[in-house]
């Protein structure tokens, strides 16, 4: 409580004003579920720009809301979601529909075997996907659809092969690690059995700390 009052109070007195945004997510063996957020973009988001997808700057997202996406903050409402059974702290980060269909089919069958989690593999590696939806002349769209999402679905599908509580632990800390130091090689020293990085990614920028 003690985070969340003042996030609450800064919301509701900034921008539209809003302080909670609800959103229909694919959940545990595919059941949809309303997730939790803090509000950080305009209300009609969703039917703007790059729609389910966010860049660089994107222009749909508040002032204080480019603050609690970059410290993970605004995610912190999804507590409720784990009081309530739909969420679990590490797993399969849940999609929107639109998202979810841009999985190859075998992984859209199985990646919600296990509950989504607040925190997961494929959010750990790309940890700055705004970045690689932001180089120029780039459909953010199409490259998500052909390169990020076939490979996210392997990450993924990777945890759930390897799921522990090891594991488990060792992706809460590197969570933690790639807030406060988002060196995109740390996911690939802590697991060295990680599915190889695509070519189509290697030059971006989950291999290097260079700005696109």
């Amino acid at each position: 409580m003690p985070v969340f009052i003042p996030i609450m109070i800064l919301l509701r007195f900034s921008a539209e004003g809003e302080v909670f945004y609800g959103q229909e997510r694919i959940g545990f063996k595919n059941r949809k579920f309303k997730i939790w957020k803090f509000a950080t973009m305009l209300k009609n988001s969703p039917n703007m720009g790059t729609g389910s997808l966010t860049v660089r700057n994107d222009p749909r997202v508040t002032t204080i809301g480019r603050f609690l996406r970059r410290s993970k903050l605004n995610e912190l409402p999804q507590l409720i979601n784990l009081l309530t059974g739909d969420m679990t702290l590490v797993g399969p980060r849940p999609q929107m529909k639109v998202d979810f269909e841009a999985y190859p089919a075998e992984v859209q069958a199985h990646i919600y075997d296990v509950r989504p989690g607040i925190t997961g593999i494929g959010s750990i590696v790309f940890r700055d996907e705004e970045k690689l939806l932001s180089v120029p002349g780039r459909d953010p769209r199409k490259f998500y659809e052909e390169y990020i999402a076939p490979y996210k679905g392997q990450l993924e599908m990777w945890y759930q092969s390897h799921v522990s509580l090891l594991t488990d632990l060792k992706i809460l800390y590197l969570t933690a690690l790639v807030i406060l130091n988002p060196d995109p090689a740390w996911p690939f020293r802590y697991f060295r059995d990680l599915p190889e990085l695509p070519d189509s990614l290697k030059s971006q920028s989950l291999n290097t700390s260079q700005d696109v």
